[in-house]
C-alpha cells in the first residue's frame, strides 16, 4: 500500500474512534417515567377496619364514603361527654334563675306567719303598756314583751332577705365559673366526636382507587394509609438531565415527551429542578444516557390523562439557538 493511502485509512479510523468517544447527541432523548403524586388517606387511630365501600380501580366522588374503622370505644365516650355537656349546661342556668316557685311559696307562708306572730307580739306590748299607765300592773312585764316584739320584728326581717335572695340568681363569679366548666364540657364533647369520625374516611376530592392497602378484619395501625387516591391529573414527569445540559432547563420551560402509545406532540412545563446532583439511577440507564453526573427534573404534563403512572417516557429539550 501506497504511502498516502495509508495515512487515509489512519486518518479516517481515528474520526471514526473520535466520533464514537464524543458521546451522545445533546439532542438525543432523555429517559424518565411517569409519577402519580397519590393521596393517602390513612387514620389518626388504631383499630379494626370494619367497612371498605370500594376496591381498586373504583372511581369515588367527592364527600363519598371510603371506610370505617370500629369506633366502639370513641361512642361510649362520646356518650359519655354529651352527658357531662348537658351536666354543665343546666348546672349554669340553674344558677341563672332563683329558686322554684314552691320554695318561694313556702317563704311566703314563713313571712306570713312570722308578721302575723309580729303583729300579736306588738299588740300585745300595746295593751300592756296602757295597763301599765293606768296602774293595773307592774312596769316589769313591758321588757319581757319589748323583748318578744323585737324578736318578732327580726324574724320578719330575717324571711323578707331570704324571701328577696331566694328571687335572684347566684352570685356572677358562681355563674361565670359554671359557664366555663360548660364551655369546657362542650369541647370536650367536640373533641370526642371528632376522635369518632376519625374513624371513617370519605373522599376529599373526586378520583380513582389507585391501591387498597388493607382488608376487612384487618388491624390497622395509626397513620398507616388504608387507601391511595389518584385525583385526575394528578401526574407528574420525572427525567435526568446530564450535567452539561443543565442550562437548557429552568422552571417554566417546555419540554416535548414520547411514550410507547400516546398521542404525538405532547407536551410538560418544568416545575422543579433538583439542586443535587446524583448519579443516573439504574432503571434508566442506557447507551444513551451514559452521563453520570445527572439532576433530576420533574414536570407537569399539559395533558396528564395521556400518561400512566409508571409508563416510561422520552424527553427532549429545547434545542440550542
Amino acid at each position: 500500500m501506497h504511502q498516502p493511502a495509508v495515512v487515509l485509512a489512519l486518518a479516517t479510523a481515528l474520526a471514526l474512534t473520535l466520533a464514537g468517544c464524543s458521546g451522545p447527541s445533546p439532542d438525543a432523548p432523555l429517559s424518565g417515567y411517569a409519577e402519580a403524586e397519590l393521596v393517602y388517606l390513612a387514620p389518626s387511630a388504631a383499630g379494626e377496619l370494619r367497612t371498605l365501600a370500594v376496591k381498586r380501580g373504583d372511581s369515588v366522588a367527592s364527600g363519598q364514603l371510603l371506610y370505617t374503622l370500629d369506633s366502639d370505644a370513641e361512642a361510649l365516650t362520646r356518650d359519655a361527654a354529651r352527658a357531662r355537656s348537658e351536666q354543665a349546661a343546666s348546672q349554669e342556668a340553674d344558677l341563672r334563675k332563683g329558686r322554684r316557685p314552691l320554695e318561694l311559696q313556702q317563704l311566703e307562708q314563713q313571712l306570713a306567719q312570722a308578721r302575723a306572730t309580729l303583729s300579736a307580739s306588738t299588740a300585745t306590748l300595746e295593751r300592756h303598756r296602757r295597763l301599765v299607765e293606768q296602774g293595773f300592773i307592774a312596769a316589769l312585764q313591758l321588757d319581757t314583751l319589748a323583748a318578744t316584739r323585737d324578736r318578732d320584728a327580726a324574724r320578719v326581717a330575717e324571711l323578707q332577705a331570704q324571701r328577696a335572695f331566694a328571687a335572684e340568681a347566684a352570685r356572677r363569679d358562681a355563674i361565670a365559673a359554671a359557664a366555663a366548666g360548660s364551655r369546657g364540657a362542650q369541647a370536650d364533647l367536640a373533641l370526642a366526636q371528632w376522635r369518632e369520625g376519625q374513624k371513617q374516611r370519605t373522599a376529599p376530592t373526586a378520583a380513582r382507587v389507585y391501591e387498597v392497602m388493607y382488608r376487612v378484619g384487618e388491624w390497622v395501625p395509626a397513620g398507616s394509609p388504608v387507601l391511595a387516591l389518584l385525583p385526575p391529573g394528578a401526574v407528574k414527569l420525572r427525567f435526568f438531565v446530564p450535567e452539561p445540559a443543565l442550562p437548557r432547563v429552568a422552571v417554566g420551560g417546555t419540554v416535548a415527551v414520547a411514550c410507547d402509545g400516546c398521542p404525538s406532540g405532547l407536551t410538560a412545563r418544568i416545575r422543579f429542578i433538583s439542586p443535587q446532583a446524583e448519579f443516573t439511577p439504574p432503571v434508566i440507564y442506557s447507551v444513551g444516557s451514559r452521563s453520570k453526573l445527572v439532576f433530576m427534573v420533574e414536570a407537569e404534563p399539559i395533558d396528564p390523562g395521556a400518561l400512566k403512572p409508571g409508563q416510561p417516557v422520552d424527553v427532549r429539550l429545547a434545542k440550542t439557538p
